[in-house]
């Protein structure tokens, strides 16, 4: 949209400017972008400061390289890091300190003492004393007594050995200085327009940290995970702002040689993935959160668990969360202070291992030659990294708020009586979810994810220049309706900003058609270039879903009065997406019918639907495309079901790769298959689906949204899932019997009927109609039949393993009986 067109709507009241901080350079910056003004242009006529100035490099500088290089390795002024707001940390001892308290903790030494106890006992039972009448009882309980203590000694050194392996040490000020200064040298190469804050935000986040310090409260910092350079941009904001570093907990995947030790003594908390049932090393972090919150020590852990490969947030984890729930829950700490945060990128450096992995591609492990050959994404331009804080809030307010609520509601919930595993779970699900949302809520829409959006959300090929700008600026308008941030780029235009956009993107993501009368521009990569897009659905989830239902209508083409929909019809199918989808979004908690009132209000107030009302109560009635959507080409109602139209792709082809799960004709029983097989023949069905035309979306095969349509049809009893304790053993599978479908007795083909198949033709009603679904019957008899030919070779495969697995054990048996002969 041009500067001078009058029709555009005032621009909302201005935020706070943001704090960009990219080496020595604090700098402020005026809040939005406009189309309406230009900043003024500085001696090289760009009208933005380049903020890759800040750090020095010596092929260009070197004078002012080493200068810089010196000020940091002597300390000098805010690189001292001496005068910092928080709990000591970096001073010599501080690792030992940190091992003693853990060890001393009322709660590991009860542990210690249970184990070796029960140790003794079992002992005992295998004989290991004697027979008790072959002694007399003081001379065994002296026994018992000193075996006791020997495993007693035994568990305290294993103790101290895993602590020592699992705790930061944070020890040399000197060390942490040079860290800084390498990370931010590294960091500032590959996102060469710095990382960005609200300095609102950090002014209030100081604010708190002051007052935590006095109280000895920790800050529990909990961002979303996208990149590894998630923890790293933390660490560089709040050593340049002088508060104390968080203990970062990672995945001991990382702890390989050299980066280990390196990140171990920049503030990194070693912990194995999965904790199985080993009750010692559970109590052993427990004991150290209640160590690092006891004493106010900041602390900063990934409500996701692992980063998203997808672009969208998430469902929470919830194992690091209850060891600081329960520290604050049992009592142990008095209190802590969360603080929600989002961190946003132009461009997230490993999008192109993501899109492999979602692929099917096995996850390579960490290792040293891949963190070094990383070094070449660093000289790339990715553009900047905006980081957010929530205002924070108290867990123990959080607790006691939970708990008046509960008790206010209809059921008369007694939480001071409830089970305290229900309360638990009750509690754990409320915050992981809270924080979620609160991520969401301050999370700042990019330019790159504004560009991605729209290239994904039109029809047709490509789009120009002039197009993709209004476009870009009538979703800017849209994201800040909806209560969102777009990202704060002083004054520049909208055409100059899509320019950056496009820069960073590259060629690879977005590609320019040559020699025409106009710029423009496609899709080159959609599967890659939905990262971005997946970072602004959230905003929109609500008007995707009604969209989406009323597609069901829409769909059917002619006039008006065949596309109009029902209250109740529309009510049905957003609750149907709605459950199918509760694990993938993050939905207001007001209910269905208020959530759907204000969101028809919404889509009506911007002239996309028309609702025909009852003159009496005034309550909706039918819902319809309006004059000027339709107008408009539908180009708005399109925005909202191209969101969403893939992750409904993704649900049909897990419900239709479910008939895979259809044992052949003559099969005894129904075999329990191996669940990771089963994801990877949908996958595999997925691929040929969408290369024949049955499928429109390619990201509908990713693995992430298979395997969350999976888990749903889990909650839902469509399948059974069978689950070892032993990490080793994989999960199994199969179909419940009631959802089995039947096959035609004369053919042996599954038959297009039964509860799996209406389910599946429920998804199928809001997907996008494509030119190879106009034949009904035969689109059907083509589905199912692919599907059922991928299910055979799933099911030969499962025999051929189970034949040789018979064999095996065949073989086993067959050596101990020569054994047992032998000795005979």
């Amino acid at each position: 949209m041009s500067s001078s067109d009058s029709s555009k709507p005032p621009s909302p009241p201005p935020s706070a400017p943001d704090l960009s901080i990219l080496g020595d350079q604090v700098a402020l910056h005026p809040a939005g972008y406009s189309s309406t003004a230009l900043a003024k242009h500085d001696n090289n006529g760009s009208p933005d400061r380049n903020l890759v100035e800040g750090m020095a490099r010596f092929r260009t500088s070197p004078m002012d390289f080493l200068r810089e290089l010196s000020s940091y390795v002597s300390g000098t002024g805010w690189r001292s890091y001496d005068r910092i707001v928080g709990q000591p940390i970096y001073y010599s001892g501080f690792s030992e300190t940190m091992k003693s308290r853990i060890m001393q903790t009322p709660m590991l030494q009860r542990k210690i003492g249970e184990l070796a106890v029960r140790r003794v006992k079992t002992e005992e039972q295998e004989g290991r004393f004697g027979s008790p009448d072959d002694t007399n009882g003081d001379g065994l309980q002296e026994r018992k007594e000193k075996r006791r203590r020997e495993i007693f000694t035994q568990l305290t050194e294993v103790c101290e050995d895993m602590t020592d392996n699992m705790i930061c040490k944070m020890e040399s000020k000197r060390f942490i200085r040079g860290a800084y200064y390498f990370a931010t040298q590294l960091l500032t190469r590959a996102y060469h327009q710095g990382i960005h804050v609200s300095s609102e935000e950090v002014l209030r986040l100081r604010a708190v940290a002051e007052k935590a310090e006095k109280d000895k409260h920790s800050i529990i910092f909990l961002p979303c995970h996208r990149s590894h350079v998630d923890y790293v941009s933390m660490q560089l904001i709040c050593y340049r702002l002088g508060l104390a570093l968080p203990t970062v907990v990672a995945g001991d995947n990382l702890n390989f040689p050299l980066v280990g030790s390196f990140l171990q003594h920049a503030g990194a908390m070693w912990i194995r993935r999965s904790f199985g049932d080993d009750q010692l090393y559970t109590t052993l972090v427990q004991s150290y959160m209640d160590t690092l919150l006891t004493h106010g020590f900041n602390f900063e852990c990934f409500v996701e668990g692992g980063r998203s490969r997808t672009g969208k947030l998430l469902p929470p984890k919830f194992g690091i969360l209850s060891f600081l729930l329960d520290s604050v829950l049992s009592g142990r700490v008095d209190d802590a202070i969360i603080c929600p945060v989002s961190t946003q990128y132009d461009k997230v450096i490993e999008v192109d291992s993501y899109i492999s992995e979602l692929l099917g591609q096995p996850k390579p492990k960490e290792n040293l030659k891949d963190f070094l050959s990383a070094s070449s994404v660093l000289s790339l331009k990715l553009g900047r990294v905006d980081v957010r804080f929530h205002e924070p809030w108290s867990l123990r307010g959080f607790i006691n708020q939970q708990k008046e609520r509960m008790i206010r509601l209809p059921q008369q919930i007694d939480a001071d009586k409830m089970d305290e595993k229900e309360l638990r779970l009750r509690l754990l699900r409320t915050l992981g979810y809270r924080v979620l949302s609160e991520i969401n809520a301050v999370s700042v829409v990019m330019p790159t994810a504004l560009v991605g959006t729209v290239l994904l959300t039109l029809r047709g090929r490509g789009v120009g220049k002039s197009e993709l700008i209004r476009r870009v600026d009538w979703l800017s308008e849209r994201v800040r309706n909806q209560g969102g941030r777009v990202a704060h780029f002083g004054g520049l235009p909208t055409g100059a900003v899509v320019e950056r956009a496009l820069d960073v993107l590259g060629p690879q993501l977005v590609g320019l058609v040559p020699v025409l009368p106009e710029d423009t521009y496609y899709a080159v990569d959609r599967f890659q270039l939905s990262f971005y897009r997946n970072m602004t659905i959230h905003l929109f989830i609500l008007q995707s879903l009604v969209s989406a239902a009323m597609y069901v209508r829409v769909k059917l083409g002619g006039g008006p009065e065949h596309q109009r929909i029902s209250y109740q019809d529309l009510y049905d199918q957003v609750y149907f997406l709605s459950q199918l989808f509760r694990g993938e979004f993050i939905f207001p908690t007001e209910g269905l019918a208020a959530n759907l009132e204000k969101t028809l209000n919404g889509l009506e107030s911007d002239n996309v639907v028309k609702i025909t009302r009852n003159r009496d109560s005034g309550k909706a009635e039918f819902a319809e495309l309006s004059d000027a959507e339709r107008e408009c080409g539908r180009e708005n109602y399109d925005f909202y079901c191209f969101l969403i139209w893939p992750f409904v792709e993704a649900s049909w082809l897990g419900a239709v790769s479910l008939m895979m799960l259809t044992p052949p004709l003559g099969s005894s029983g129904t075999p329990w298959l191996s669940a990771k097989k089963v994801q990877d023949h949908a996958q595999l069905l997925g691929k040929t689906l969408y290369h024949q035309g049955d499928l429109s979306y390619f990201e509908a095969v990713n693995k992430e949204t298979l395997k969350n349509a999976y888990q749903r049809f889990e909650e839902e009893g469509i399948i059974t899932v069978s689950k070892s304790r032993d990490a080793r053993v994989p999960s199994t599978l199969r179909l419940a019997d009631e959802w089995m479908p039947k096959r035609d007795p004369q053919t042996g083909q599954i038959m297009a009927e039964g509860k799996l198949w209406d389910f599946a033709e429920m998804i199928s009603q809001s997907r996008r109609e494509g030119k190879n679904r106009r034949d009904g019957k035969t689109v059907q008899t083509r589905v199912l039949s692919l599907a059922d030919l991928v299910g055979r070779k799933l099911f030969e495969e499962a025999k051929d393993e189970d034949s040789a697995e018979k064999e095996v054990v065949a073989k086993k048996k067959r050596r101990k009986s020569i054994r047992t002969k032998a000795r005979l």
